[in-house]
């Protein structure tokens, strides 16, 4: 039983030591409050994508102000490291200056969109502040 205890021990704080060092609110909740997970959208045009946030607030990047952060867009990507600052490509976009939703567009096919915020420097909070990851489908 020792040894069981003494891994997980090992692996929490291992999980701890990469994380940011920007604390965030135990209860914060990120969401993507559209599209919906399964969601269908016609390809060729731009869509809506906006975001949802409780229990913390919203701040530009480069302001440091507790409790809050910016969102960052993950594009069929997995999430970045917790303790670097989250890239910017296509795959990870940045809304550093406070946006809470913004347009789309993507090619025919099977997509995941995932939500993290960032801090000040695009760095993921501790503990880390992500949406589930939904799959919608561009035809």
């Amino acid at each position: 039983m020792f040894k069981s205890f003494a891994a997980v021990a090992v692996l929490l704080l291992a999980n701890a030591a990469f994380a940011g060092d920007t604390p965030a609110p135990a209860n914060a909740y990120l969401y993507i409050g559209w599209p919906n997970d399964g969601q269908v959208i016609a390809a060729g045009k731009p869509f809506r994508v906006w975001f949802g946030l409780r229990s913390m607030g919203v701040a530009p990047k480069d302001v440091t102000f507790p409790n809050t952060g910016h969102h960052h867009l993950l594009i069929d990507t997995e999430l970045p490291a917790a303790d670097r600052e989250i890239p910017s490509d296509r795959n990870h976009l940045h809304f550093g200056a406070g946006e809470t939703e913004t347009m789309v567009e993507l090619p025919p096919g099977k997509h995941t969109l995932q939500l993290i915020m960032g801090d000040a420097k695009h760095i993921p909070h501790n503990p880390p502040v992500y949406s589930k990851k939904i799959t919608i489908f561009v035809k």
